[in-house]
């Protein structure tokens, strides 16, 4: 029998037993067909979840654990690099170990689609680095791919069992949440927002110390070695990101576990400490979200960001100022040559000389961004990639023929000379090139009317007509303009 010893006065092995934990689980486990998906997020809470559930079925007889256990690890695609591996790591020693013993599981990492990446949408789409106010990246990198995964197991098997490790004493907010889903009289309780998903938390009760107490005191079931887990946190001195389900699941801001590119938290406390503990080849990646977190700086907003956003819209503030937006081309490609650098000074650093911070993939997609939605005729993606790495990708080419940097400074001529918007009409021809061809053009026209609605006008001249009292609505300039390309 295991016994785990603790000196916490309010700890739970002080009124329950390993071994009455482990015959939970399998009870649930043998009382329920719906096969089980473990959130791992490589921290202290998701390890101790994932090893008691290895410790109490690998009870039971072959026949009676034969329902599938998946394990998976949420990889937004620039998590700090230490963690990765981490997590690599053990994904790879549970598969490999499950396969050896006759064990449930199944681990593998989700991810966001390349729609949905954080390059893509930031240095491509100029989408602005994350705030507390604007936190765009959580739905897309975290919870979405979380939640594809589970609804594709719910329709392949009508429900499943979301095991989690979230608990109680995590805060008081987080209490109220487990609680208010709770089956009456069961363990388990609905999720809020995905049908056919129950959760089960079988660290709830746990305290911060119980959790520490076990994994110290019970082996890893997979070879792993939980004192390295120990040191992760020793050297970060902070919590860890659980896998998001939901808006419920707090930031990772603050975490060790979390993306080294945030910029929710003022300070990446985490990663500071990791230098600090003879990890210095990190340190470009410090200086690199440094960089980010400058440019949303309010007294710097508008050296990189637009006034208008992706829809065209502005907005004006409460001072009469207008609003920064999106980021700016030119501050999209510094952005791109910034981070391709950090990526060399890491593979120079580093223990891996093969390190990728963003896929070619990011890149390639970047490009086709850059010249259908940004107007880059000049193609700067493969000229900055040569530029910084010293050589090429394989580079697509459109067989529909794309515009280049001589016609754009020839139809920037001849929109001065009538007072156009080079932007507008670039993308107006932009969008004929795109239509080349198609044998039905039923959305064209409403495209087109979308391009000419958007505000196209100068910042002068949005904030002398805001000083006029001049509503901010369809201008005699928009209609102008209109005029003249009809």
């Amino acid at each position: 029998m295991t016994q785990i010893t603790t000196d916490e006065s309010d700890s739970i092995f002080d009124t329950r037993t390993v071994e009455s934990i482990y015959d939970e689980i399998c009870d649930l486990y043998q009382q329920f067909p719906q096969p089980w998906v473990i959130g791992y997020s490589g921290g202290k809470d998701s390890t101790t979840v994932l090893q008691l559930i290895w410790k109490a079925l690998e009870r039971l007889p072959a026949e009676q654990r034969q329902k599938p256990v998946y394990v998976i690890a949420s990889d937004t695609r620039v998590e700090t690099p230490v963690i990765v591996d981490f997590i690599d790591n053990t994904l790879r020693r549970v598969n490999e170990q499950a396969q050896e013993t006759g064990m449930p599981f199944i681990a593998q990492k989700v991810m966001p689609t390349l729609d949905d990446s954080f390059w893509v949408n930031l240095i491509g789409r100029g989408y602005p680095a994350p705030t507390t106010r604007f936190r765009w990246c959580t739905d897309r990198m975290k919870i979405t791919p979380a939640n594809r995964f589970i609804e594709q197991k719910v329709a392949q098997h009508g429900e499943v069992i979301m095991v989690l490790g979230v608990r109680k004493a995590e805060s008081a907010t987080r209490a109220q949440l487990m609680s208010s889903y709770q089956v009456k009289d069961h363990l388990l309780r609905r999720h809020a927002t995905l049908r056919g998903a129950f959760i089960y938390a079988p660290v709830a009760d746990f305290s911060t110390q119980d959790i520490w107490n076990y994994l110290l005191q019970v082996s890893s079931p997979w070879g792993g070695n939980n004192r390295e887990l120990v040191t992760l946190y020793r050297n970060a001195a902070s919590g860890e990101c659980p896998l998001v389900i939901d808006t419920s699941t707090p930031s990772c801001g603050n975490s060790r576990f979390g993306c080294w590119v945030c910029t929710v938290a003022q300070k990446d406390s985490s990663m500071e400490a990791l230098v600090d503990n003879g990890q210095e080849w990190l340190e470009p990646l410090l200086d690199f979200r440094q960089y980010l977190a400058e440019t949303g700086d309010p007294a710097k907003k508008h050296q990189y960001r637009d006034i208008r956003g992706r829809d065209g819209r502005v907005i004006f503030k409460k001072d009469g100022t207008l609003a920064a937006r999106t980021y700016k081309l030119e501050a999209s490609q510094e952005m791109l040559r910034r981070l391709l650098r950090t990526e060399q000074k890491v593979r120079r650093e580093g223990p891996d000389p093969d390190a990728r911070l963003i896929g070619d993939d990011e890149i390639l997609e970047i490009r086709r961004l850059w010249q259908t939605e940004r107007q880059d005729w000049d193609d700067m993606v493969p000229q900055i990639f040569r530029e910084v790495t010293g050589h090429d990708l394989l580079w697509p080419q459109d067989d529909n023929g794309g515009f280049d940097g001589e016609q754009k400074a020839l139809l920037g001529g001849i929109c001065k000379e009538y007072d156009v918007p080079l932007d507008l009409v670039a993308r107006l021809l932009e969008l004929e090139r795109q239509s080349a061809g198609m044998a039905r053009r039923a959305g064209v026209p409403k495209e087109i009317a979308d391009l000419l609605g958007r505000e196209w006008r100068s910042e002068e001249e949005l904030l002398a007509l805001n000083a006029h009292n001049v509503p901010n609505g369809k201008s005699q300039s928009t209609e102008r303009i209109q005029l003249k390309l009809l």
